[in-house]
């Protein structure tokens, strides 16, 4: 057996490690969720993680997958999501990022993840980031006008025993417009504020620094507490925020 086969993470059945929902939507957006799955292929083992952490906010988060879904639906909107855990390789982090496969996660260990070989890092780069880079990179560029590229994700309501407060995040890497915009936008009764409760010093822009901003593309990265998308009530409300909030912006933009 060849060293390559040796070191191959995902198979045939179990791949590809990302997927466009809604391929066709009209929409000029682009939604990305990077941490859409919790799915860890089976030759990884769990990466030995205990059972109660295998769906835990560190293995993916938590109703991100869901409010993109309906925003995908919502705004006729292309998505594009990851289909494999975040602790195998985390899609908003470039290869050489100490935490783009982190072996703790807050006070979760992931023992798979400890003392890997250079050989074993670069099959999870090779078979989980560049397929996810490449398929975004592909379907942005598909778009017959530059879209709005916004990234999707959630957060927990407590970080190391610090509650958070702040309901909704925007966040932005060195273009601040459509944030900004989107925050003048922001209904009343939402916490909603801007880089938090990460900013890009966090190193949490990572996919808009490599799509959006070498295109010039309005960008934005949104942080939902987790424990409000937790049912269909709560992802339904965040949906029609963020796309009420999004369109206003937009149309913002255009006009101005």
């Amino acid at each position: 057996m060849t060293q390559a086969a040796e070191h191959t993470i995902l198979t045939d059945r179990e791949g590809p490690a990302a997927e466009v929902i809604n391929p066709h939507g009209m929409a000029p957006i682009c939604l990305v969720c990077e941490h859409a799955s919790a799915f860890i292929p089976a030759s990884l083992t769990d990466l030995g993680l205990a059972p109660e952490h295998r769906h835990s906010h560190a293995a993916l988060d938590i109703g991100g997958r869901d409010l993109a879904l309906a925003l995908s639906h919502a705004l006729d909107a292309p998505l594009v999501a990851a289909r494999i855990s975040r602790l195998v390789y985390d899609c908003n982090r470039p290869p050489d990022a100490r935490d783009a496969i982190p072996s703790r996660s807050e006070v979760i260990d992931v023992p798979g993840n400890s003392d890997l070989s250079e050989t074993d890092r670069a099959a999870r780069v090779s078979e989980v980031y560049e397929p996810f880079r490449s398929l975004l990179a592909t379907t942005l560029d598909g778009f017959k006008a530059p879209p709005v590229m916004m990234t999707l994700h959630t957060f927990t309501p407590t970080w190391f025993g610090v509650p958070r407060n702040v309901e909704l995040g925007l966040l932005h890497d060195v273009d601040d417009s459509l944030a900004s915009t989107m925050l003048d936008a922001a209904p009343a009764g939402v916490d909603v504020r801007l880089n938090a409760p990460y900013d890009a010093t966090d190193g949490v822009t990572h996919t808009l620094r490599e799509h959006a901003n070498p295109r010039g593309l309005l960008n934005v990265m949104i942080e939902v507490r987790n424990d409000l998308v937790s049912d269909k009530t709560g992802v339904a409300r965040f949906a029609d925020i963020l796309g009420d909030m999004l369109t206003r912006a937009m149309a913002r933009q255009v006009s101005s």
